[in-house]
Parts: structure tokens; sequence; C-alpha cells
């Protein structure tokens, strides 16, 4: 297979920027995602790794050749789409042949391999039954099929579970993870949803804008966000931003916050300014004896856990407690926040301030 290594990308229609200036590095054998809402630059990047579209500059390196100009056909790329694209006037076992009898391969050598791949999938029962009849995990299946017939340096998909309700698109996804790594191929995968992204992922580059805004494990993207932006994309619910005008010196490890004195992690740069306080929902606690106060606004039960939406003096904060723990709309309870889970942002760049929680994932 193929490590990929995508530098200075850049993609340009016309006056509109859909990509600009992305660098990472997809490792051989990695299921890597490009994670993002519409828009943001995500399935262009896709298209020209694959062929699809060529970069305005850049380069895009493909076990260390630079194809970044070459067509489709001289990448050894397999790509597949949301909507399938399978060929409606032939059967489940000529889709999937097709690749190979296009390249001249000889008739037994392409049955064996078809059958191979329905094994891996299957999907032996329906391969002489047309496409248009099947459902859409079978469907995706074939396209799937289809892909992995040629054993390609690496694999493109762009969500290719889109098109499937959400039961089916979780046990979908759980066969595409276990498929991945029976196979052991370079896998770049498209979506916007970010369950999908953290179920499935090795590593994940989350986009906005056109921008690359982080790029890590799922562990890491979650835990320390590089930005204010990632810290509300990922996670649900979203990470709280409690904001205040505050400073950090050099090498703190306290802060005042809204009348209130705060542990923090130890800064690694001092800041003066429009701060916010970010912290997960889980990593609340409601305690009589905490400071810090806000007023219950509403609770969701989730069986043994809760949502708490309460409003302080820095804004809306949600805590996940147990259900046993009683919260009413319209009392005032503490709030207060385990230290080592805090990430501080500079508010009007949104990104996030280095300390020593997070500085292995933020450059420069």
């Amino acid at each position: 297979m193929a490590q990929i290594v995508i530098r200075n990308l850049k993609k340009e229609f016309g006056a509109f920027t859909a990509v600009r200036e992305s660098s990472f590095t997809i490792e051989d054998g990695e299921f890597f995602m490009l994670l993002g809402p519409s828009g943001c630059g995500k399935t262009t990047t896709l298209r020209m790794i694959a062929g699809l579209e060529l970069p305005t500059s850049g380069e895009i390196l493909l076990d260390g050749e630079e194809i970044s100009q070459l067509p489709p056909r001289e990448r050894d790329i397999a790509f597949v789409f949301q909507m399938f694209a399978l060929y409606p006037h032939m059967n489940v076992r000529k889709n999937i042949s097709y690749p190979l009898v296009s390249q001249g391969m000889p008739r037994a050598q392409v049955k064996a391999k078809v059958a191979e791949v329905a094994q891996i999938l299957g999907i032996e029962d329906i391969l002489d039954r047309p496409v248009g009849g099947l459902s859409g995990g079978d469907r995706q299946r074939v396209a799937l099929g289809r892909a992995i017939v040629r054993e390609p340096k690496a694999f493109m998909m762009d969500e290719p579970l889109g098109a499937l309700d959400a039961e089916f698109r979780e046990h979908m996804a759980d066969e595409l993870r276990a498929l991945h790594d029976r196979m052991g191929a370079t896998t770049v995968y498209v979506t916007h949803d970010q369950l999908e992204a953290m179920q499935m992922g090795d590593k994940i580059v989350v986009m906005n804008n056109a921008v690359v805004e982080q790029f890590g494990t799922p562990q890491e993207i979650y835990d320390k966000p590089a930005t204010m932006f990632v810290a509300s994309f990922i996670g649900s619910p979203s990470m709280n931003f409690v904001n205040f005008h505050g400073q950090l010196g050099p090498n703190a490890s306290e802060l005042d916050m809204l009348g209130g004195r705060f542990s923090v992690p130890q800064s690694r740069e001092p800041f003066e300014g429009d701060m916010a306080f970010g912290v997960r929902p889980e990593h609340v606690t409601l305690s009589d004896a905490a400071g810090f106060r806000g007023e219950v606004l509403a609770t969701e039960y989730l069986g043994t856990t809760q949502i708490v939406t309460l409003q302080t003096a820095g804004g809306e904060v949600k805590a996940r407690i147990p259900s046993s723990q009683p919260a009413k709309p319209g009392e005032s309870v503490g709030l207060s926040f385990d230290p080592k889970t805090v990430t501080l942002f500079d508010r009007q760049s949104g990104r996030a301030l280095k300390s020593e929680l997070n500085e292995s994932v933020l450059h420069g």
C-alpha cells in the first residue's frame, strides 16, 4: 500500500479558494479521516489526491512519487462515491469485475479474484443479481468490491455511508473498519459526521473554511483541541466556553476569572485579552462548596447520566453528571473543573493558548 504526503496544497476555482495551503501526511495502512462541515474543502482535497481535480499549487506524493499532475488512471487509486456509481445495466459480478476486464486480465484470473472479493464482503449469493434491485447496504458492498478487486495502492471514499439510514450506517461503519483492518490498505475517508470520524479513524484532519484546523489522533483532537472551532465541532454536547477578559502570566497555573481564582494547566505563553475557558461537559462537577455559581436552566435525562444546562456569568455551561444527582431548574449550584481538562483560548483568533496539556499538538 502507500504513504501519501500533502504539501502546501491549494485549489482555486476562479476567485474562490476551496483549499488553502494544506499540509499533512497519511501513513501507509492508516484509516485517515477528512472531517468538517459542508463546503470546508474536504471533498476537494480528496478529489485532488485521486486526480479528479488538479491542484492550483502544492504537491501530492504517493509512495514518494509526485503525482499532483498525473491523470487518475496513472495513480493506482480507487475511488468509492457516496451514491455508489454502479453500472445499472450490469449485474453484481460484472460490476465488480469491470476494472479487471478493462485492464485485459485473463478470464480465469478475473473469476478467481471476484470470488475472493465476494467472500470477503459476504455477497457470494447476489453475484448474478442485477444491481437495480439491491438494498442500499448491498449496493455499497458492490461498490466497495469494485474498488478493492484490483488491489490499488490507496482507497479514496467520499461519504460512502451517507445514503444509508442511521442504524445501518453504524453497522456498515463497523464492517468497513473491519474490512480495512483485514486488508491493511491506506484509506482516506471524507465525512461531516464527527462520531463516524472518531469511531473509525486512526488519524483525523479537521477542516473549516478551506484550511486545516487540526491534524491528529481522535483522542488528541478531543482532549487537546487546537482551535475553538475544533472544540465546538467535536463532541456531543460540544465543549463549554466561559468567556471573560483576563491575563495569563508565563508558566502560570492559576488565573483570575469572573471574580474567582481557578487552577489551569501550566501556561507556555503569556496572554492578556478576551479569553475563553474551555471544558468538556463530562469534566464539569456540581458542588455546593464551589465558588463559581450557575443557575440550572434545564436537565436532559439520558439514562444513567443527565445533561444539565446552567447559566453562568460567562455564558451557558453544560454538565454531564449522574442522573442520581439532583439538579432542579431555577436552583443555584456551584461548578468546579478538573484543571487538567481545561483549555484556554484567545477569543479573537480562536486558537488555543499553549500549555503543558496541549503543547505537543500545537505547532508554531
